[in-house]
């Protein structure tokens, strides 16, 4: 089990509970960008073990998975990032990062 995930799934239980209370929870909806650091596929599993007990214990979890995209300032271009490694196609490393490092809960169900 990833011990990183694990942690963020925890915060992300907390989170919701904050906002739900007791009630039932049916449903999680996710997004995490490949620039995040983290692995959605550890993150499904952790939230099935962190969740047993609680009021999301049975939630279906989604998960939204955005491509990592970034702007160049030197050529003006736009592109596509699967990794952290921040270079434009033209060479130039001065790149702003427009989307990819999300990490949000967008929206849960309660019963």
């Amino acid at each position: 089990m990833a011990v990183h995930e694990l942690s963020i799934t925890e915060s992300l239980i907390d989170a919701v509970l904050d906002r739900t209370g007791d009630r039932q929870v049916t449903l999680v909806n996710l997004r995490i960008g490949p620039l995040s650091g983290v692995l959605p596929d550890a993150l499904r599993f952790c939230f099935e073990v962190a969740s047993a007990g609680t009021p999301l214990a049975g939630a279906i979890l989604t998960i939204d998975e955005p491509p990592g995209r970034a702007r160049c300032r030197a050529c003006g271009g736009v592109f596509g990032l699967d990794d952290l490694i921040l270079l434009c196609p033209c060479g130039s490393a001065d790149v702003e990062v427009v989307s990819g490092r999300e990490l949000m809960v967008t929206s849960v169900e309660v019963a």
